[in-house]
């Protein structure tokens, strides 16, 4: 048994980086975490790979990839392929909203249909009280997760904001504003494209400009440059013993309405300056806007703006992971120690539940201090 352990080991493909000098006990607990992430590729034995970077304050101290980028070629993965972040995507919206608001541009409680009248559209609109930008972003508008139409979550990127106005006509509500948290992606699509019509800029550009450019995230993106689309780790939807690699390219072309809530590509390591700056560790957001995005609102539950809030096992955590076909992300800070875990997959279905390792990792290093 020994043997076949040694054997399985030596077989590991795993690329890494470390950065300054942790203490031993941090080191050692790094090192169980990379080799919890080897061990479940291997025995997920899908050929795909798992991308991770841990941030201590202001600096990324270690990074590291596994396994393969291609499912049909032995290309190994590194810390510098690209994948996406799904959900970590209303994150980034969130953080958009703050920056307008700190400029004046809008307020977290006017109402949308002040700049984007179309919501009016939606069904049952006419008995509800007016959605705010706040309920939009902590998913306390009321409406449903998603629209009824079919194909919603179709089409080229440069016709999304088309697809949100044709999806406000087809999405309802569940509740009331302000009376329940229910997660919904359209209601991100809508906030999206209200900040754009508030601002007259359309809406990826204010992302890139405003976060992307001044994080130097220059591995980020809503469209995949020509000379990026190598460094793109391959999806894998898979599910039901069926493996589908065709979904996750169709899916490089667009998704309709999903952008503003699912629309990023991105590596651990960019992702772990957004991290930075969200704890307050790089300038972005101002203490105060911070500090809204991490309040709880009327009718919400565990979710601010963008963010989800987790206070538990010594944990003072910030939070959002993402799932699209065939990528799994995860991105969780623990304010109370200066410790952040972010974690990317190329496909969605596998050993390492992604929330829970960061968890049990943010606990561990917090105790090795």
């Amino acid at each position: 048994m020994k043997i076949k352990c040694l054997v399985l080991l030596s077989t590991i493909l795993f690329y890494q980086l470390s950065f300054g000098q942790p203490n031993s006990k941090t080191s050692a607990i790094i090192t169980q975490f990379s080799n919890q992430l080897n061990t479940d590729l291997q025995k997920d034995n899908l050929h795909g790979s798992i991308s991770a970077a841990i941030v201590q304050n202001n600096k990324i101290i270690w990074a590291g990839a596994f396994g393969y980028s291609k499912f049909e070629k032995d290309l190994l993965a590194d810390t510098d392929n690209i994948y996406r972040i799904g959900s970590i995507t209303k994150t980034f919206t969130a953080t958009l909203l703050m920056l307008l608001v700190e400029e004046g541009k809008i307020k977290l409680d006017e109402p949308v249909e002040k700049y984007l009248p179309e919501v009016k559209k939606l069904i049952g609109y006419d008995q509800v009280h007016q959605i705010t930008f706040r309920q939009l972003a902590s998913h306390t508008s009321g409406l449903n997760r998603e629209p009824d139409l079919k194909g919603a979550d179709v089409g080229p990127l440069n016709e999304w904001e088309e697809k949100v106005l044709t999806c406000i006509t087809k999405t309802s509500f569940r509740s009331k504003p302000a009376e329940q948290y229910w997660y919904s992606n359209i209601g991100y699509a809508i906030l999206g494209l209200a900040l754009s019509r508030a601002t007259g800029v359309p809406y990826m550009q204010m992302v890139q400009q405003r976060i992307f450019m001044p994080l130097k995230m220059n591995n980020t993106f809503f469209s995949l440059p020509d000379d990026k689309l190598p460094h793109m780790a391959e999806g894998n939807s898979n599910g039901g013993n069926k493996n589908n690699m065709e979904q996750p390219r169709l899916e490089l072309k667009g998704r309709g309405y999903k952008v503003p809530n699912g629309g990023i590509y991105s590596t651990p390591r960019d992702l772990a300056k957004f991290a930075m700056a969200l704890a307050g560790q790089t300038k972005l957001l101002s203490t105060q806007s911070r500090e809204q995005m991490q309040e709880v609102p009327a009718g919400g539950k565990g979710y601010g703006l963008g963010l989800a809030l987790y206070k538990k096992e010594d944990l003072d955590e910030i939070e959002h992971d993402g799932s699209v076909p065939g990528y799994v992300a995860e991105m969780a800070i623990d304010k109370s120690s200066g410790y952040a875990v972010i974690m990317m997959r190329n496909y969605n279905i596998g050993g390492t539940e992604l929330n829970a390792t960061a968890n049990s990792l943010l606990k561990a290093l917090k105790g090795g201090n």
